[in-house]
């Protein structure tokens, strides 16, 4: 789950770590009130959507910038009215942009430095870790790819937290004042129990800057979080802000099933993340682009089997659907009869390639012959990447 960058920052300031003082605004005037409330001479006024590179993205159509700094009321009114209502695009975004339904108006502060850093879980090494660079207000994908020398890393565990020496060391790296290095201290270890206790999956920060008077601020923060542990923190389950979700995905969410959009044309449903990788691994190998991730799971009924097909069905990009079981948890029958009874509710209005193995397959099989349905039975996961790409391509 993913939230907005004023919400990430009241959840920063409670677990102690440095950010400034700002005011969320919906309308161009609550933006100027919010400047003259603020008391400072200059302000940024920040577009909010779940996308980063704001500061670079561009409202359609004009030449607006996603984050811009105002010297007065009338500018952050100038800039908000700019903005709200507006469509962002950014390289995160896509060409589709984002909708910008409010905007951060945040005090500013003397910048001597920026820097850049995040904390994330590093599969490899079994465990989170803070990555720090230089080469703040960047896009760090740049940096890792032309200066990887630049990324510096300090694995830490999680019960224990980030040490001291740790802190004091990427401060060294980092070429901080030896004034700064008790201040950068307490901020790379609050950051990290931040991220710990908050179950979050990346907490970056990006700018970090170092102030004219030796402190570190965060001047932008993106947090994602474990959807799976969500359970434990209600307060920012309540946090998640629907509009800026895929409409697809919330209903996969609440129908029980595992669902991404992509941008491709062949709509997958498969039983298990594994597999579901695999069959979209083995389009690509043959030509397609997958329109979706969906994993069913498996213990989906016939309820959510035909949920899934209205979903993958309202894509209108989707030209055929591959249909790819493995009855281990799930029966081959349970996918059949769903097969069937989507076929009666829902209607395939793009050809359907089937690929059924293990339990129960035979019966299944029958169920899929007997019913008029009409479908193109695969044999080998192959075999079914191959009839899916022709059966797309001749549907375009």
């Amino acid at each position: 789950m993913k939230i907005h960058e004023y919400q990430a920052k009241d959840l920063l300031r409670s677990a102690g770590v440095p950010v400034l003082a700002g005011r969320v605004a919906r309308t161009a005037d609550e933006a100027a009130a919010a400047f003259t409330a603020l008391g400072t001479p200059i302000c940024a006024v920040k577009a909010q959507i779940h996308a980063g590179g704001r500061g670079k993205g561009q409202v359609k159509g004009t030449e607006q910038r996603g984050v811009e700094l105002a010297r007065s009321a009338d500018d952050a009114r100038r800039i908000a009215a700019a903005l709200l209502g507006g469509t962002l695009v950014t390289i995160q975004t896509g060409p589709a942009g984002q909708l910008v339904r409010q905007v951060f108006v945040e005090s500013g502060c003397a910048i001597q430095r920026e820097l850049y850093c995040a904390v994330l879980v590093d599969r490899r090494v079994g465990s989170p870790v803070l990555i720090a660079s230089t080469a703040g207000g960047v896009n760090i994908e740049e940096v890792a790819e032309r200066t990887p020398d630049l990324i510096l890393a300090e694995p830490f565990d999680p019960d224990r937290g980030l040490a001291g020496w740790q802190a004091r060391l990427l401060a060294s790296k980092l070429d901080l004042p030896t004034a700064s290095w008790r201040h950068a201290e307490s901020f790379f270890r609050r950051l990290c129990a931040a991220f710990v206790d908050l179950d979050a999956s990346l907490l970056e920060i990006n700018p970090l800057v170092l102030t004219g008077e030796g402190t570190l601020v965060a001047l932008d923060a993106k947090m994602t979080f474990d959807d799976n542990a969500l359970f434990r923190h209600k307060e920012i389950a309540s946090l998640r802000d629907e509009a800026e979700e895929e409409p697809a995905e919330i209903r996969a969410a609440a129908a029980g099933l595992s669902y991404v959009k992509l941008d491709g044309t062949i709509g997958c449903l498969v039983n298990g993340a594994g597999l579901a990788m695999s069959t979209m691994d083995l389009v690509k190998l043959h030509g397609g682009e997958p329109a979706n991730f969906l994993d069913v799971g498996g213990g989906a009924d016939v309820g959510q089997v035909t949920e899934a097909f209205r979903i993958i069905l309202s894509d209108p990009n989707v030209k055929a659907i591959l249909v790819n079981i493995f009855g281990g948890i799930m029966r081959c029958t349970t996918i059949a009869t769903a097969l069937v009874e989507a076929s009666k509710t829902v209607g395939f209005t793009v050809p359907l390639v089937v690929r059924l193995e293990g339990t129960e397959v035979a019966e299944g099989k029958r169920i899929l012959a007997e019913s008029g349905t009409a479908i193109i039975t695969a044999d080998g996961l192959t075999d079914a990447a191959k009839k899916v790409v022709a059966a797309a391509r001749s549907a375009v």
